[in-house]
């Protein structure tokens, strides 16, 4: 009798002939050309991300044991790490099997312990300068995150429900990150579209300079009365044959336009600002 051949051999054999057969094939669509079109377009549609992960938070309470380290009960087993924590950690790695993070607009939170994708290449365009690979602001965004904005969307209380929190964390924690890091492709973009405008700050590395000429108040400001109205859209209960406006009781929102426009103003955009500094400081390396 023949030895049977192992089912991992077989199956990463035909892994590796249907790499070969898709590999480096672009889907069809629309231009990967990055231009400062195709930056506000991306950016605009990362703002319903957002307000949408924002609401889905919103639905359960603080959940404080889920960000206790204690909670798991054993520090040496899980390495002193939180339930979120460790929910991330092994969600992200289970992604990068998938190739979530072949794409360079993600960034893992949790990079040391990313695995070798199993999913065929994808040719995803490259954009961005090599020095784009030292810009991550990954552990502010996580400590803002938990820190300083989460009290400000979940109310008070206990609900026992800490892996649909921990789910529901991740989801707003990828949204906010790629929106933030996002800012490489922004200053990739503006840089293209006037050169001449940045090299000068570069070679300085002022940064002041650099700051100066990234910043459009007028836009800005826009941007966060958007994310505010879209909060209002997204946030309110429907009811069949009312208006939502119609007077009455104020709107009762599942999570509050003003905090949504603060998040924006207050850490958001001088974020990605702040990113689009560190990579235009490197852009002539």
């Amino acid at each position: 009798m023949a030895p049977r051949r192992p089912v991992f051999s077989v199956c990463w054999f035909l892994l590796l002939l249907l790499s070969s057969v898709c590999g480096g094939r672009r889907l069809r669509g629309e231009s990967t050309a990055l231009t400062l079109e195709s930056v506000r377009k991306f950016l605009t549609r990362e703002e319903d991300s957002i307000v949408f992960s924002l609401i889905e938070r919103a639905k359960y309470p603080r959940n404080a044991p889920a960000y206790d380290p204690s909670y798991l009960g054993s520090p040496a087993k899980f390495h002193g790490l939180s339930l979120v924590e460790l929910f991330v950690r092994e969600t992200e790695a289970v992604q990068a099997k998938a190739g979530r993070y072949e794409n360079p607009v993600e960034i893992p939170f949790f990079p040391r312990h990313m695995t070798l994708t199993l999913a065929p290449p994808y040719d995803f365009p490259n954009e961005l300068h090599a020095a784009a690979a030292a810009v991550n602001v990954s552990g502010t965004i996580w400590r803002e995150y938990l820190d300083g904005w989460l009290p400000q969307i979940t109310s008070q209380g206990d609900d026992g429900n800490y892996a649909p929190t921990a789910a529901a964390d991740l989801v707003c924690l990828q949204a906010l990150s790629r929106r933030i890091h996002y800012g490489r492709y922004v200053a990739e973009a503006k840089y293209r579209d006037a050169p001449q405008d940045y090299n000068t700050a570069i070679r300085a590395q002022d940064r002041d300079a650099l700051m100066k000429l990234l910043t459009f108040e007028g836009q800005e400001d826009a941007v966060k009365r958007r994310v505010e109205e879209k909060a209002k859209v997204f946030g309110q209960d429907v009811t069949l044959g009312k208006r939502a406006d119609d007077g009455g009781n104020a709107t009762d929102y599942k999570v509050d336009p003003v905090v949504v426009y603060r998040l924006y103003g207050d850490w958001v955009i001088p974020m990605t600002k702040m990113v689009q500094v560190e990579y235009l400081l490197r852009r002539l390396d």
